[in-house]
């Protein structure tokens, strides 16, 4: 790639760019700028959305749930005006990963919005956090244990500087703890006893893989434990950051009362009393199963980690690529045949994006990453290897991509030979699909194209649009002393013309 010239360098880290977290207790949104390659905030706004506790007995959200969601977001949407899109990131977690209709929330507010929105995985939040915390803290070389207790779930990380090495995410929230054993805002010391020992549980499923590894130091993140470190130092039971002699203090001072409404205790504010009961049990679960005797705080959180991790993007050090380079090496891929593919894929995108005056900077990232992974499967099976692949990018943890993006690629990959998988569009927009059946012919083409395992270049081609279909030309001679691409591709327009379009070709 170019290197870019010192003017466009200094413009490019002058700009704006934000993150937004769309949590299941509140919406988070941070603004930054660039300074010497550290993220600086200049503006941060959070608002109690309550997302989460807006969930029906059918696991969706609720009109008047997402009427709140909306609103926080216009006022959000106001705030972003002016700063370009692709320097702004914005990701979903529990919740919307929960919700049977958060697909449908997330394409009304993306409107919203005017921009797009990333349901990520509880491993991708967990890897964004630890990149937020770590930013916020000395680079003392001390394995660090981050713990994250957010709305609908909570996120033990193990990790040393910048880098995460044990990710974990489990299905236990201050909000979904605070429905289950503190209803209506009941507060018993049974329930709380109940919501520890449920917390407990959970940790145990993961203890001995943290406690293989080990760690030196303990730091916590987010809203749930910033609350509770204010109010244990507000009341005299810690100096600094949260000890389990201060947790054990305000839990008699919580199941002392019997509702949310009269806990009155200097440092805590009221709109997180109603799920401060089920924080704190969490958390002492979480001290009492690991044995740990204190934490400290971070300021930094999943928007800070996404900020970093965008300004990664910017400046080409995408950690997408390494996690596909980490595939490729685990699964024995044929790398200078998928390098050859993944040149000539996105050639034809080029050829077709510059005839209609299009840009394609992320249609393109996406087919390059889809070609370099196109014969993942072939490791499992040969019969139906793209099958294969496909279960094994829509599956995978894969650090660096929302939920879309990663069933995007899987398509990709499941559609790149044989018959079109139709069927499986049915979870993309209607402007995704058109464009990841665009993306799935340039790949297609690409891969008959480059069929020789060998040194020598794929064929010079042009490819355009043509009515309903394509036009691609190339040299007569290389037609007639391949006959098995020629044959291929005159069995790819049969497959073409299964979903309505047709590919001349001479």
């Amino acid at each position: 790639m170019m290197n870019k010239s010192n003017d466009d360098s200094a413009q490019e880290a002058n700009a704006l760019m934000a993150a937004i977290d769309l949590g299941s207790n509140s919406f988070h949104m941070v603004v930054a700028r660039v300074v010497q390659n550290e993220v600086r905030r200049v503006s941060r706004l959070s608002e109690k959305v309550h997302l989460g506790a807006s969930l029906d007995r059918n696991n969706c959200l609720t009109e008047k749930g997402q009427a709140r969601a909306f609103a926080c977001l216009e006022r959000f949407a106001q705030q972003i005006e002016g700063i370009d899109v692709s320097r702004v990131r914005v990701v979903g977690t529990n919740t919307l990963r929960a919700a049977k209709n958060g697909e449908a929330f997330r394409q009304k507010a993306e409107k919203v919005l005017g921009c797009p929105i990333e349901v990520i995985s509880g491993r991708e939040e967990a890897r964004l956090i630890y990149l937020g915390v770590s930013h916020s803290l000395a680079d003392d070389g001390e394995q660090r244990l981050v713990i994250d207790i957010g709305g609908g779930s909570t996120e033990l990380i193990l990790g040393c500087r910048f880098e995460s090495q044990e990710l974990e995410s489990l299905h236990m929230g201050c909000v979904s703890y605070g429905l289950r054993y503190f209803p209506d805002g009941r507060i018993r010391k049974s329930g709380f006893d109940a919501a520890m020992l449920s917390a407990r549980r959970q940790v145990r499923l993961i203890q001995g893989g943290l406690e293989k590894t080990g760690w030196q130091q303990v730091v916590g993140a987010s809203g749930t434990v910033k609350a509770i470190n204010q109010v244990v130092v507000a009341n005299g039971w810690s100096e600094h950051g949260i000890s389990y002699k201060s947790l054990e203090a305000l839990r008699n001072e919580i199941v002392s009362v019997n509702h949310y409404s009269e806990l009155s205790l200097p440092g805590l504010k009221e709109n997180r009393m109603p799920v401060f009961a089920s924080g704190v049990a969490i958390l002492m679960g979480i001290f009492e199963q690991l044995k740990l005797t204190h934490m400290t705080v971070s300021d930094g959180a999943l928007r800070e980690g996404v900020l970093y991790d965008m300004l990664g993007r910017i400046q080409h050090e995408d950690v997408r690529d390494r996690t596909l380079l980490a595939l490729l090496s685990r699964y024995d891929v044929d790398i200078p045949f998928a390098e050859k593919v993944r040149s000539a894929a996105p050639s034809a995108l080029d050829q077709v994006e510059e005839q209609c005056g299009q840009e394609s900077g992320h249609r393109r990232d996406l087919l390059s990453r889809a070609a370099l992974v196109h014969e993942l499967g072939l490791a499992i099976s040969h019969s139906q290897f793209h099958k294969h692949g496909a279960y094994v990018l829509c599956h995978a943890d894969l650090a660096g991509f929302g939920k879309l993006e990663q069933q995007a690629l899987a398509f990709l990959v499941r559609a790149h030979r044989r018959k079109f998988p139709v069927p499986e569009l049915e979870v993309f927009s209607e402007k995704d699909k058109v464009t990841l059946i665009q993306l799935s012919v340039f790949l297609r083409l690409a891969v008959l194209l480059c069929r020789g395992r060998n040194d020598k270049p794929y064929p010079e081609f042009t490819l355009r649009r043509r009515g309903s279909g394509f036009e691609l030309n190339m040299q007569e001679a290389w037609l007639a002393a391949h006959s098995l691409a020629s044959a291929d591709l005159k069995e790819e327009t049969v497959f073409l013309e299964e979903i309505g379009l047709k590919l001349d070709y001479k």
